[in-house]
């Protein structure tokens, strides 16, 4: 996954860059919600990827190849905020609700 497949993501788009060289998930996932919260106040997480780790989330087969099935999988549900950190060390997709 780069940074560049959410180009074709239909929503708003929020890119953090942070110099906490030990940043983890859970710091990662805490700070992305506080920033869809800015833009809708009960965000849901629909799906995430770490770059540090190439783990991901749900780890389901959505049946397109020319994107992450993660990313398939979040736009199916409406997903329309993108929460990238650090040019795709983590990224989040939410749904606002």
């Amino acid at each position: 996954m780069t940074p560049t497949e959410l180009n074709s993501f239909p929503g708003n788009h929020i890119k953090l860059t942070l110099e906490d060289k030990g940043l983890d998930f859970t710091s990662a996932k805490n700070l992305s919600k506080q920033k869809a919260k800015e833009l809708t106040p009960d965000p849901m997480l629909l799906s995430w990827y770490s770059g540090k780790t190439g783990d991901y989330y749900p780890r389901t087969e959505c049946g397109r190849s020319d994107k992450p099935d993660w990313m398939v999988f979040a736009e199916s549900r409406g997903a329309d905020i993108a929460i990238n950190i650090n040019d795709g060390e983590y990224i989040f997709l939410y749904l606002s609700i």
